[in-house]
């Protein structure tokens, strides 16, 4: 084996993921290879969930953790072998016979992960409920979808303090202290149910430890007003009601007096489903992992880890950690340098010339981002004497009225016919 293979083997296997392709950039990525500080691909610049990473073993463990601790430990087991808490999520296998003339065969579906319920049917109701193209099936664009939103809704690095780049002691103690906090307080996993289900024995006999959102609510509410009939229970977002042997999705920390439909139980912020059901619940909204944390903490814009110092610094309406305010292009760092923000991310000025600058139709040189310019449609020029001048007569044009015709600028109708004659 040459050098060159042995060295790119070494590569591929450096990190989880290495050399998956891009699933938006296609083959212009020469495939993932993580930056040493920011959460996206060095080649492409786009993010690990946009890549075509084998992950399902690392996204349980990542639940899991995120688990580990709270009242949902019915949804983690430890293996043997390490003893990391992994996330047993609920798989659903659907069989369904299709006749073709004499022959019988069995069209299996496979769902990643369906709702934890003892009745199949209610799980596959729920999944008839949710948009097709955001159904988990084992394959399809909405597994792809859930394993997207298992990275952006739950990043490993907002609760695991070994995911984060060089935290100090200090930063380390106030994360775990946040993460301990955030699950004792307002992390769920959301219940299907039908809604006439929720009065039953089975749920008054429920207790959430001084939570408030307990059952007993249910049994109050029931006393005072009445317990609603069948048809008359309203979903919390959208306001509509519940169609009759439809399942509803009820959150513990919300109080069983409030419910939703599938296609409603989504975050706050992004509206997107809520992956797996797993929400947190603050000041009488729904958010999904991200959102929450950035309504709690500033969020590094150059990382996208939660920012635990006291020392940031905040640029361009977002929030930085001092030794993040880089480059996006070379990571150089910015501190009292020129830069332009390129799509929302900072680029400092020889990077943005060399791979960002318009040019000009005068001289043909990029334009320097702090020279003033003159533009038209995609069209630009030096806010010069030199470049924007009239192309029949070399009249400048600074200040005048011009006639544009592609990439040639006039200083009068004659002009335009002396050339187009």
């Amino acid at each position: 084996m040459d050098l060159e293979s042995r060295v790119k083997k070494i590569t591929l296997g450096h990190e989880q993921g290495s050399g998956a392709p891009c699933l938006k950039c296609k083959d212009k990525c020469e495939g993932f290879e993580l930056h040493f500080w920011r959460k996206i691909c060095r080649n492409c610049k786009c993010g690990q969930e946009e890549h075509d990473i084998l992950s399902s073993n690392e996204d349980d463990r990542k639940v899991g953790k995120l688990f580990e601790d709270t009242k949902y430990t019915t949804l983690i087991a430890k293996l043997k072998t390490d003893g990391i808490p992994t996330y047993k999520r609920n798989v659903m296998i659907l069989t369904n016979p299709v006749v073709a003339k004499k022959d019988v065969s069995i069209n299996t579906v496979t769902y990643e992960w369906a709702p934890p319920v003892q009745n199949q049917a209610l799980a596959k109701r729920y999944m008839e409920m949710i948009p097709k193209e955001k159904q988990p099936v084992a394959g399809s664009e909405g597994a792809q979808y859930r394993k997207k939103q298992l990275a952006k809704q739950l990043p490993a690095h907002d609760q695991d303090p070994s995911k984060c780049h060089e935290l100090s002691p200090n930063e380390v103690k106030q994360m775990e202290q946040f993460v301990k906090k955030y699950k004792n307080e307002v992390l769920g996993v959301g219940d299907v149910k039908l809604p006439k289900e929720v009065d039953g024995p089975a749920e008054k006999n429920k207790s959430s430890d001084g939570d408030k959102s307990t059952t007993a609510t249910i049994g109050a509410l029931g006393d005072q007003l009445g317990t609603p009939k069948e048809g008359q229970y309203s979903c919390y977002r959208c306001k509509l009601n519940m169609k009759e042997g439809d399942p509803a999705v009820y959150a513990e920390r919300a109080g069983y007096d409030k419910l939703w439909h599938p296609v409603c139980f989504i975050c706050s912020v992004c509206k997107e489903l809520l992956v797996d059901m797993i929400y947190f619940w603050k000041g009488g909204k729904l958010y999904c992992g991200r959102h929450y944390c950035d309504s709690e903490k500033p969020r590094c814009a150059g990382c996208d880890e939660l920012i635990f110092s006291n020392e940031y610094t905040q640029a361009e309406g977002q929030n930085w950690h001092l030794k993040h305010f880089c480059c996006f292009d070379c990571d150089c760092v910015l501190a009292g340098e020129i830069y332009v923000m390129v799509n929302d991310k900072p680029v400092c000025k020889p990077c943005y010339v060399k791979n960002y600058a318009v040019l000009c139709q005068g001289c043909h040189n990029a334009i320097d981002p702090e020279v003033q310019r003159v533009s038209y449609n995609s069209f630009h020029w030096h806010a010069t004497p030199e470049c924007f001048l009239c192309s029949c007569c070399n009249k400048c044009l600074i200040g005048q009225k011009f006639m544009p015709v592609e990439k040639m600028v006039f200083c009068s109708v004659e002009c335009k016919k002396k050339m187009s004659s």
